[in-house]
């Protein structure tokens, strides 16, 4: 059977979460690659690492892409353009008025940062002006975070679990809620800049 082409995506979107566990910076190098110089989304990222390890993601990614890229901090204003990684050891969650939140508040689903908070924070800030993708993982963490992501009206997106390095993470997802598109990277990807170019016009 010839596979069907995907439908070009037409929703604008002021925000973007993603959420990431084991391979996730693996996964994350890929679909952001080649991200133009020009982009305009600010878009924000829970990677799950040790708490007590200092994070380097907002360096390594600063390297290769064209774009900002920060560690967030308490009360920075998400800007158009602009990459943020939770910190770790805190749930990173977007206040209302678009800026960061940190917290201490105990482990979710074992995580801290949770990706569960970021997505339900990103919903109750964005409304059906976001989108979510969820990327591979090994535990439940970001189903819920989606899920609310999809009540809000916002646009869904989670790795396909049969390319994911850990496919419970995307699993979960799947079984919470039916994503708007279950993806292999590569075509994430084309989703990302999809977006992008919806948020031009």
């Amino acid at each position: 059977m010839t596979k069907q082409p995907r439908p070009t995506v037409r929703k604008r979107v002021e925000a973007i979460v993603l959420g990431a566990s084991a391979g996730g910076i693996d996964a994350l190098a890929v679909l952001l690659d080649g991200l133009p110089a020009g982009w305009r989304i600010p878009m924000a990222v829970v990677l799950h690492l040790p708490e007590t390890h200092e994070s380097h993601l907002a360096e390594i990614f600063a390297q290769r892409l064209p774009i900002p890229v920060h560690e967030a901090a308490d009360k920075m204003p998400l800007a158009a353009g602009n990459l943020y990684f939770a910190p770790p050891g805190y749930h990173l969650s977007i206040e209302r008025e678009r800026s960061f939140s940190l917290s201490c508040e105990p482990p979710v689903l074992f995580s801290r940062p949770s990706i569960d908070v970021l997505m339900a924070s990103a919903s109750a800030a964005y409304g059906p002006m976001v989108a979510g993708f969820l990327l591979t993982g090994a535990n439940d963490d970001g189903a819920e975070g989606l899920h609310r992501i999809h009540l809000a009206g916002g646009l869904t997106a989670v790795q396909d679990p049969k390319e994911a390095l850990i496919p419970i993470m995307p699993n979960a997802a799947i079984a919470r809620h039916v994503p708007d598109h279950v993806l292999p990277l590569r075509e994430l990807r084309a989703l990302l800049l999809e977006l992008e170019s919806a948020h031009a016009t």
